[in-house]
């Protein structure tokens, strides 16, 4: 089968690898679109910490069943997305419903082979029926549950002020979900053309272009008092650190993206602020269900997300290409 590899830092190739053999409550899916993201891109360039090479990556995954174990509910062609955070079921993590932070857990594409592939094994419990989906729609629902997720993490409630840095995918997933929640979001990035994006396509009316003045144009729109909660959604330790600045009296810090290295605070203004710091990871199934309905309503406006397509056999060329198109990328998907 058709198989895209990393074989190391900047290297990709198209493979032919033997087809998998699904085991006992394992349901094959012949794998239809793939969504590029941040990981991908970090993986790319050697920038991923949890990574061994060589790597099939891709893990925003969509397709079509193409063999389902008896008894199954699922049955051969039908269209379904995957979770790909594989859980170990018995860590403390995982008894205590947090199988997104499994102490073992497998993330495909990552730490196991993913989907850049034509056929994909995976366990039952992993697959997500989506039927009344588009394979594009399917494909884009893990990457907005890492925001959901997050807005969950946080509380969010009706009337909050909340400030989402980092103007990608993950957060301006972020900020939609945080949208649904009635919270009042204004998102910062550095790249204006993405909040230029962001405010023509997605509804975001407050943005903000992060700078050495940002802290100051923050406490003018907000009075001074900052924002109740904000989310780091940058993958920059340096933003990361910088965050707690813009966090009130009382507020929350919500670190969506994640780094190699240390986070260093001051630790006078953490504690002045009696913050509550949270970190977020992956996605729970309940997330995926909540991303799936919002698609569904007609709330998440996929079409304008979706912003590049290219097929299987140009991910060897065009990932470099769409990493230095970034400030004109938001959600690219590969079709299988």
């Amino acid at each position: 089968m058709k198989t895209v590899v990393c074989r190391e830092p900047f290297s990709l190739a198209i493979e032919d690898r033997p087809a998998p053999s699904p085991r006992a409550g394992e349901v094959l899916v012949r794998i239809r679109r793939v969504g590029l993201c941040g990981t991908d891109y970090h993986i790319y360039a050697g920038r991923h910490p949890f990574l061994a090479y060589p790597r099939v990556m891709g893990h925003e995954l969509s397709g079509t069943v193409e063999q389902a174990p008896a008894g199954s509910a699922f049955r051969p062609g039908q269209i379904v997305a995957i979770n790909p955070y594989l859980a170990c079921g018995t860590c403390i993590a995982c008894r205590n419903g947090k199988p997104n932070a499994c102490v073992n857990i497998s993330v495909l594409g990552v730490h196991s082979d993913g989907g850049m592939a034509e056929l994909l094994a995976v366990p039952e419990s992993a697959v997500l029926d989506a039927g009344a989906l588009t394979l594009e729609q399917a494909a884009m629902i893990e990457f907005l549950a890492i925001g959901a997720h997050a807005v969950a993490r946080a509380e969010v409630p009706s009337g909050a002020r909340v400030l989402v840095v980092g103007a990608g995918p993950i957060g301006v997933g972020t900020g939609l979900f945080a949208r649904f929640n009635g919270a009042h979001v204004t998102l910062a990035d550095t790249r204006p053309t993405r909040l230029a994006f962001a405010r023509a396509n997605l509804g975001f009316e407050t943005t903000v272009e992060a700078g050495p003045d940002m802290a100051a144009t923050l406490a003018e729109l907000t009075g001074g008092e900052m924002f109740d909660a904000v989310f780091d959604a940058t993958g920059s330790l340096a933003a990361m650190a910088a965050s707690l600045a813009y966090v009130a009296h009382g507020g929350k810090l919500i670190l969506v993206g994640v780094a190699p290295g240390d986070l260093v605070f001051a630790d006078p203004e953490f504690h002045k602020r009696e913050t509550t710091l949270i970190a977020s990871r992956n996605a729970l199934s309940a997330d995926f269900e909540r991303v799936k309905q919002a698609i569904l309503s007609g709330r998440i406006p996929t079409d304008a997300l979706h912003t590049h397509s290219l097929d299987a056999d140009e991910i060897p060329t065009r990932m470099p290409e769409l990493i230095a198109e970034a400030d004109h990328v938001l959600k690219a998907i590969a079709r299988f």
